[in-house]
């Protein structure tokens, strides 16, 4: 639990422009990284994450299909009572939310952990993923005793994969036909991080950021 970095950031609209006015409800910051911030996932960031899925690209590399709005909310809300998830929304420096990610499926018995991302189209491509990547990472080995990071994905989704290489995963493998998408039959790659090999990258950990205004 990490409450010694909160601070309330406004969080505007992806693609709102900040010259229109109120600049969005504040939210508390509970986690720093590099160009990124995260807050806690709530239930009305539910039609964020309902338009971030049916965006046709994310629908294709994540391997599912969108759902309805209310089935979004709910499953934020179900999410919020899992005591082996942690759900982000991801922030610009201005507040400007930009996509969603979690370290789900926490064992802190055997410190392990899986990671999920999902950016909102129009900030692709802009380094933004490899800074979550990063500050998560940092949150898994930091502040939880994780000793391997998980992270799947199609084989050919070369995009994620090059987010996961630049924040220092491995490959470990590919599962053979293992997810069934339109119709078709996909590989799924398998990448993770461990503790040794997080502490030996030598960018700067989410801790040395400074925090806005400073």
């Amino acid at each position: 639990m990490v409450e010694d970095v909160a601070e309330a950031v406004p969080v505007r609209v992806a693609g709102e422009n900040p010259e229109q006015g109120d600049a969005g409800s504040p939210r508390q910051v509970s986690w720093r990284g590099q160009g990124v911030a995260f807050a806690p996932l709530d239930i009305d960031d539910a039609e964020l994450i309902h338009a971030w899925r049916a965006d046709p690209v994310a629908a294709h590399e994540i391997g599912m299909w969108p759902r309805t709005l209310s089935a979004v909310r709910e499953r934020i809300e179900r999410d919020r009572d899992e005591n082996d998830r942690d759900d982000f929304l991801v922030l610009l420096p201005d507040g400007t939310p930009i996509g969603h990610i979690a370290l789900f499926d926490q064992d802190l018995v055997d410190g392990t952990a899986e990671i999920l991302l999902m950016l909102d189209p129009d900030h692709r491509g802009r380094g933004h993923g490899v800074d979550a990547v990063d500050a998560l990472v940092d949150l898994a080995f930091g502040e939880l005793p994780m000793h391997r990071v998980q992270a799947i994905t199609h084989s050919t989704n070369t995009a994620a994969l090059d987010v996961l290489a630049k924040a220092g995963f491995v490959q470990e493998g590919v599962r053979r036909s293992a997810c069934l998408h339109r119709g078709r039959r996909y590989d799924v790659a398998v990448l993770a991080l461990l503790r040794d090999e997080w502490q030996a990258l030598t960018r700067p950990r989410s801790w040395d950021v400074p925090a806005a205004g400073h």
